[in-house]
């Protein structure tokens, strides 16, 4: 019995087996080392993809920051260009209504100076007077289209609506002020058409 025991004992010796036997706390230290290594790998992983969409979303979101501006300065540029476009149609409207009215002026100086030759007596003859209507409503209708005639005698002289030809003594009027009306002067809205040919006082 004796020889067998240590023919058994030699052979596992020689085959390098360890024959003090683990106690349980190492293996359940090896466990927990085993599952905090995994616990670690499972948030580094966790952490990695974390970061991933972390980054996913800064480049979203300056994206959308870049869309935006872009949107918002092609706003403003289309707004600038309707403003512009308005003004510019709104500046050639007034140019050719202005250039209408230069023309319709002259007929009125010509209503003007006809109704200047008719004498006291003519005044009731039923042409006159429908002439006259005739010039009244042309009148209004300018007036109403923004045109208005440029007040002059008794004014003081404005260089930026008069024309001064000539200049006279007289003492009862003050300096600088217009004496006499040559020819009407006339504005459409704030722009002049024709300036007021006038004598000014001394």
């Amino acid at each position: 019995m004796d020889n067998k025991d240590d023919e058994l004992k030699n052979q596992k010796e020689g085959s390098g087996e360890d024959l003090t036997a683990k106690e349980p706390g190492d293996k359940e230290q090896a466990k927990e080392a085993a599952v905090e290594a995994e616990t670690q790998d499972c948030e580094a992983q966790g952490k990695s993809k974390r970061t991933t969409r972390k980054e996913k979303k800064d480049k979203k979101d300056q994206k959308i920051e870049e869309l935006n501006d872009r949107i918002m300065r092609l706003m403003a540029e289309y707004d600038n260009y309707r403003k512009r476009t308005d003004k510019e149609k709104s500046s050639m409207f007034e140019m050719g209504a202005k250039s209408i009215v230069e023309k319709i002026i002259p007929v009125i100086d010509n209503f003007e100076r006809g109704f200047a030759t008719v004498s006291d007596s003519d005044k009731d003859d039923p042409f006159v007077k429908g002439m006259d209507k005739v010039y009244s409503q042309f009148v209004t209708t300018l007036e109403e289209a923004g045109v208005k005639p440029i007040e002059a005698v008794g004014q003081e002289f404005d260089p930026d609506i008069h024309n001064a030809v000539m200049h006279v003594e007289d003492a009862s009027l003050g300096d600088n002020i217009v004496a006499e009306e040559l020819q009407k002067g006339y504005m459409y809205k704030d722009s002049v058409v024709r300036y007021s040919m006038v004598k000014v006082a001394n």
